[in-house]
């Protein structure tokens, strides 16, 4: 697919989004794009994560450990978490129908941060303001669960 679409369904996800044009261009340029037949396997559950997978096409089955499935369609960030930190994949991903995605490994994720300050500095502050919104979550719960 042309890299101008990349740069559109890298913009869709709020953790991508943070990132300034040239970080983004950058990912666009870098990562790979890989087709799943049907059936395939993206990545088993408790294996190293090694970074993320932008769904583009088609639609992945995310398997929990209790046998939960959920389904998702483009344009799905799969693992965002191990773009920054070193993580098990907590589910299996299994392509639902021929599906591609583009596989954005946590080095370069890293590498686009650190050729681009202010990028970096956006995706500090988003995390944060998500890191407080879990924090208020959890004080809500805390606060119920002494209520009963």
């Amino acid at each position: 697919m042309a890299r101008d679409d990349d740069l559109y369904d890298l913009t869709r996800h709020p953790i991508l989004a943070a990132l300034e044009p040239e970080a983004l261009r950058f990912i666009a340029r870098e990562a790979s794009q890989r087709i799943l037949r049907s059936g395939e396997v993206l990545f088993r559950r408790d294996e190293p994560s090694d970074g993320s997978y932008l769904l583009r096409s088609g639609s992945v089955v995310l398997e929990g450990p209790d046998g939960d499935e959920k389904v998702v369609h483009p344009p799905t960030l799969i693992g965002e978490m191990a773009l920054i930190a070193p993580t098990r994949r907590p589910v299996t991903a299994v392509a639902r129908e021929p599906s591609g995605v583009l596989q954005i490994p946590r080095s370069l994720f890293q590498r686009a941060l650190a050729e681009s300050p202010r990028s970096a500095e956006r995706l500090r502050r988003l995390l944060e303001k998500r890191l407080h919104g879990f924090a208020q979550e959890l004080n809500a719960l805390r606060e119920t669960a002494f209520e009963d």
